[in-house]
């Protein structure tokens, strides 16, 4: 008895020595039904082969640049990998160029306006796109102007960018914001940035993230408050809950509190503390996501790694 007429195939499906040696001798209907669930279907795989067809050299959708950067380069610039291995993923076909999937690690783009991605995750090429960590004083406003003359975020922004203007000439004017906001007297970790999807993502309210704040309070803390944070403030706008606290010292002095949440509403942390019976007298954000104010000494800004950047993309879903 052949194969076919042992399996029962009939002239319903074709399965080619490739696919007998991948499913094994004892593949049974079940085997069978789980293989062929997975494998493409026709109308799905001509609507691939016309993509390829149509995004090869010269096609409508060829992502090729006359004269861009080779795709491998570009990648390497960006943090991906080194070139060796981005010609390697790219080879993988795990690279997207406008859409379009590439293995020719040859291929010349312009990062500049063509979006680029790997494993589905968008890789900043751009030169002129930029994202700063920066550790606001207290005092300073989050604005980018200030019609009182109060210094402004907007003031070290603007700063940063003539500092850096020699490595930011090629790409012309660059206008940093500030993502999201701090209260005038709060310290710490604050982005500034002019890259628009991620800034949108950041401060959308299905797209919070944690952020970690230390404070210095009025009174000691007694062990009932922690509890009673995570459990939930009712506040004039709602419930606000702590994912975490820790009381890191408490004296007659005063007590430094450490507070992560997902909240972004206005002054919560002060207004959750205030609750509770201990005054906030000082507030630094110290931790946004993954990213972490580290030694940057107020008044200072850097801009982020890609490393850091894809982190603050994977946590948004960009």
């Amino acid at each position: 008895m052949s194969r076919s007429e042992e399996l029962n195939l009939g002239t319903e499906e074709f399965y080619d020595e490739d696919d007998l040696e991948e499913l094994g001798e004892e593949a049974g209907a079940k085997a069978l039904a789980e293989f062929d669930a997975e494998a493409i279907g026709e109308d799905e795989e001509a609507q691939a082969q016309e993509a390829v067809k149509r995004a090869s050299r010269g096609g409508e959708d060829d992502p090729h640049v006359e004269h861009g950067e080779r795709l491998q380069k570009v990648l390497a610039h960006a943090g991906v990998a080194s070139r060796r291995a981005c010609e390697q993923i790219i080879a993988a076909g795990r690279v997207s160029v406008d859409g379009v999937t590439v293995t020719e690690a040859g291929l010349r783009v312009d990062p500049s306006n063509q979006k680029i991605r790997v494993d589905g995750q968008r890789i900043l090429t751009n030169p002129e796109v930029v994202t700063l960590l920066f550790h606001k004083p207290a005092g300073v406003v989050t604005t980018m102007e200030d019609p009182q003359g109060r210094p402004t975020v907007g003031d070290y922004a603007r700063r940063w960018v003539v500092e850096h203007s020699e490595e930011l000439a090629a790409t012309g004017e660059v206008r940093l914001v500030h993502v999201g906001r701090l209260d005038t007297e709060t310290e710490g970790l604050l982005l500034l940035s002019n890259d628009g999807e991620l800034s949108h993502r950041l401060m959308h309210p299905s797209f919070e993230i944690a952020k970690t704040y230390v404070a210095i309070v009025e009174g000691i803390v007694e062990p009932w408050v922690p509890r009673k944070l995570r459990r939930g403030i009712e506040l004039d706008d709602g419930l606000a809950q702590a994912d975490r606290v820790v009381v890191k010292d408490s004296g007659p002095a005063g007590s430094i509190v450490e507070i992560t949440l997902h909240s972004g509403k206005n002054r919560i942390v002060r207004r959750m503390l205030d609750a509770v019976g201990h005054p906030v007298t000082r507030l630094v954000r110290t931790r946004l996501g993954s990213l972490r104010l580290g030694e940057l000494k107020p008044g200072e800004a850097r801009a982020l790694t890609a490393e850091e950047i894809y982190a603050l993309q994977q946590e948004v879903g960009l």
